[in-house]
């Protein structure tokens, strides 16, 4: 890990961090670091965070500092997103993978005892299907605005498989480069899911790189492309009901999940369950008022 640095749009006094590096076997992974408060009584086992699609770790900026005050943080990027390295030519962004890819991070430098797990949407995700396949290792697990892995009937199989590789063959073609930053982040809060300007300038240290007198995507252009298999929902209800570890659901109450059907069936498998609405969209713990997703987290850890 690198020296203590001070995030954009931070006083110096308030929060530091550090910059850390995960070498595995096959990718480097990149993140941020934000040390145990020296002031608390930290017994909390270490939390990894994990951020959502085309996020990076910056995303836990804002609650990042107040969950210091039960034990050190890691949030991570996760492959082809922020400084972490990108998969070699020919390999896609498979879901599996990111999951493979924290289970080696956990087993290689996390090894002592069990750690708490708190995820956005993919990152959720990714967390659950850990916590599901080893439950020996979490102890607790939070989603925000996240319940499981997207799902496809099994009558979209081959549809969905079409369409993958046709995108791979065809290839992401050329990035493009933005004159300066503020209008990058222009471009990111019209996104799948909208941020204010702020949030999503918060991102962008993590999200760019110098190019052309301007500056591109950091992020690999395949991470937009289809995935080639996608779970049923079948699949993700069995794997929701293999995590062990209690586990608290954040939704948004203008998020993904607000007014979503069918989400009863996945929130019923959870045999330890607690959900908890909080004001906001998607990115409720980095957009607005986030000190209720703080808080929220903050009791669940707490609370044997």
């Amino acid at each position: 890990m690198s020296d203590i640095a001070t995030l954009p749009g931070l006083h110096e006094d308030e929060v530091a961090v550090r910059e850390a590096e995960w070498p595995l076997r096959h990718i480097t992974l990149a993140g941020l670091s934000w040390p145990a408060d020296a002031s608390s009584q930290a017994t909390s086992p270490p939390i990894i965070m994990l951020h959502g699609w085309l996020d990076n770790s910056l995303t836990f900026s804002r609650i990042a500092p107040e969950l210091t005050k039960l034990s050190s943080l890691y949030a991570v990027d996760m492959a082809g997103h922020g400084h972490s390295g990108h998969r070699p030519p020919g390999q896609g962004y498979l879901l599996m993978d990111y999951v493979a890819d924290i289970t080696e991070l956990i087993e290689e430098y996390f090894h002592d005892g069990k750690v708490d797990i708190v995820g956005h949407s993919l990152g959720g995700i990714v967390g659950a299907l850990y916590a599901a396949a080893f439950p020996e290792r979490v102890r607790r697990l939070v989603m925000i605005d996240s319940l499981g892995a997207l799902s496809r009937p099994v009558s979209e199989t081959v549809p969905q498989l079409r369409k993958s590789i046709k995108k791979r063959i065809a290839g992401s073609g050329r990035s493009a480069v933005y004159p300066d930053i503020v209008t990058a982040a222009k471009v990111r809060e019209g996104g799948l899911s909208p941020l204010s300007h702020d949030a999503a300038l918060s991102l962008m240290p993590r999200n760019l790189k110098p190019e052309g007198g301007g500056y591109s995507w950091c992020t690999d252009s395949r991470l937009r492309h289809p995935s080639q298999l996608m779970m049923t929902e079948e699949q993700v209800v069995a794997s929701l009901k293999a995590i062990q570890a209690p586990t608290l659901f954040v939704r948004a109450t203008e998020g993904l999940f607000a007014n979503r059907k069918g989400m009863d069936k996945r929130a019923d498998a959870m045999p330890c369950l607690q959900t908890v609405d909080v004001p906001g969209g998607h990115h409720c713990h980095l957009d607005g008022d986030t000190r209720p997703v703080a808080d929220a987290v903050i009791n669940f850890l707490v609370n044997e």
